[in-house]
């Protein structure tokens, strides 16, 4: 079965998932030709490994802390913190705690 997505026009919550983050998954909330929006669900001590993506990101802890490992520095992430960068820069992240955060890519032009 396909995954269903935000339909252009709806609405969507990237309020934090509260009690119910220790049972949810990481998806993706919206994937157009130029854009994708996932929410990250990272529980306390997994991470995602250093890895680049082709292109610009920006990532925005909702809940929880994550430690954000790029430019050969770590950014320790709380709520509400965003941070940015360009395409294929290497990153990883690495939940504090059970954290979850939202990501947007931005997709090449050719896609």
């Amino acid at each position: 079965m396909a995954l269903t997505h935000s339909a252009s026009g709806s609405i969507t919550s990237v309020l934090p998932l509260g009690t119910k983050l220790q049972t949810s998954l990481t998806h993706t909330i919206l994937k157009a030709p130029q854009l994708e929006l996932m929410r990250i669900v990272l529980l306390v001590g997994k991470e995602m490994h250093e890895h680049k993506v082709p292109g610009e990101i920006t990532v925005q802890c909702i809940e929880g802390h994550v430690e954000f490992r790029a430019f050969e520095k770590v950014l320790m992430l709380a709520p509400g913190d965003l941070v940015h960068l360009p395409a294929s820069e290497l990153h990883s992240l690495k939940a504090i705690e059970d954290s979850s955060v939202l990501l947007t890519l931005r997709l090449s032009n050719t896609r």
